[in-house]
């Protein structure tokens, strides 16, 4: 696996794929420089290696050239982040992008302009694909949020560069975090699925029964474990049509010798609102009108024993409702269990939208070994796949 250390870009062009696609307020202020802080360590290694580097990436989905996608509102955040002046070409391809990107010093920053502009991007476009490749003289991929798809950028490019390709460093560690809990992880291993539905989980599911040891299915996906099982769910979430696989999932994991961790109570309330009114229930026994919202104080004194005697932690999807104050508590003593394990020394890995939000809403990211950036990346690599962006660069 080749990383930019495998390189020295001294007087070199790096032209980086990085992942920019960040939260813009009506004002076009960056909400949320996460991703932009992410691709630092990167362009900076690049940048004392005496090198420059050229940064493209897409915002938001836009339909043709349309100015509230313009990579351009992000500069001055992108400079505040890396401490350095970021020029800004209004094209990604042709003449102009190529003159730039040409007239571009070792300690240079050049970002291009958003490469959803064009539709060639999204297509996987060869010829596209082959006009980026003009602009540097080696490729780095650091954009791990959409190393999923075959975009010109972010996979076809790489067929121009033979042996000038490597993985930035966000990347390299994305792809080592997976592995860890996929492949190489201190055992015992520990997988805690939890949102709201089985269906969007089943294929990872499947794939992780071989390489944990524990499995806890939280949030909204365990009543339908519940129903299947002959449990009263009251009026809880369920997907009826998955009850048959989800005793399935529960026949591999005993053949697997995999415990599987399901809450024994939760906290039910009798609406789906902040203020409803609420009691604790076992979650097999739910009343008629209520519904279970948060995982209740048994199931959490249980999962937080699981955690404490795992190694190797994955977490992805919350417990609860956790966008409802009153409904975040089981998430929250999930974040802190694990928090306290990761201070133990077990490596634990977030992923996934809902997880990586409340991480951030609570103030775990700190107290956890890894965070991915990618939500449908993370998910296609816990399900086995390889994705393109990856498999590119290794090709």
């Amino acid at each position: 696996m080749k990383t930019i250390n495998d390189f020295n870009f001294s007087n070199k062009k790096a032209l980086i794929r990085v992942d920019f696609n960040v939260p813009l307020n009506e004002s076009f202020q960056v909400t949320d420089a996460t991703r932009i802080i992410s691709a630092k360590p990167t362009i900076i290694k690049i940048l004392e290696d005496g090198g420059s580097c050229i940064l493209m990436s897409h915002l938001g989905r836009p339909k043709g050239v349309q100015d509230e996608y313009s990579l351009r509102h992000i500069v001055s955040k992108v400079e505040d982040v890396l401490g350095v002046e970021v020029k800004f070409v209004d094209q990604c391809v042709g003449a102009k992008a190529e003159a730039e990107a040409s007239n571009l010093k070792p300690g240079e920053v050049l970002l291009l302009e958003n490469l959803r502009f064009h539709s060639e991007e999204t297509a996987g476009d060869q010829n596209f694909a082959e006009q980026l490749s003009r602009l540097g003289d080696i490729y780095v991929n650091d954009a791990f949020g959409t190393a999923h798809r075959a975009h010109a950028s972010t996979t076809i490019v790489a067929q121009f560069f033979a042996d000038h390709k490597c993985f930035g460093s966000l990347l390299a560690q994305e792809i080592e975090s997976i592995e860890k809990v996929m492949k190489t992880g201190e055992k015992p291993v520990l997988a805690i699925l939890g949102g709201a539905k089985v269906s969007s989980k089943i294929t990872i599911i499947e794939n992780i029964l071989d390489k944990v040891d524990h499995l806890i299915i939280g949030g909204g996906m365990a009543f339908t474990f519940v129903k299947a099982q002959g449990g009263q769910i009251g009026n809880s979430i369920c997907e009826d049509d998955k009850m048959d696989l989800a005793l399935d999932i529960l026949k591999q994991a005993k053949t697997k010798d995999v415990q599987v961790h399901i809450p024994e109570d939760v906290v039910a309330a009798d609406a789906f609102k902040n203020d409803a009114n609420t009691q604790i229930v076992d979650i097999n026994n739910i009343p008629e009108g209520w519904e279970g919202i948060d995982a209740g104080p048994k199931s959490l004194q249980t999962f937080n024993d699981v955690v404490m005697a795992s190694k190797t932690i994955l977490w992805n999807g919350p417990l609860g409702v956790f966008e409802m104050e009153n409904f975040a508590k089981g998430t929250i003593a999930l974040g802190n269990s694990i928090a306290e394990a990761t201070k133990k020394g077990a490596f634990s890995l977030v992923g996934g939208g809902d997880s990586v939000a409340a991480v951030k809403q609570f103030g775990f990211q700190d107290k956890v070994s890894y965070v991915s950036t990618g939500g449908g990346a993370m998910l296609e690599s816990l399900e086995g796949k390889t994705l393109p962006g990856i498999a590119a660069i290794l090709e």
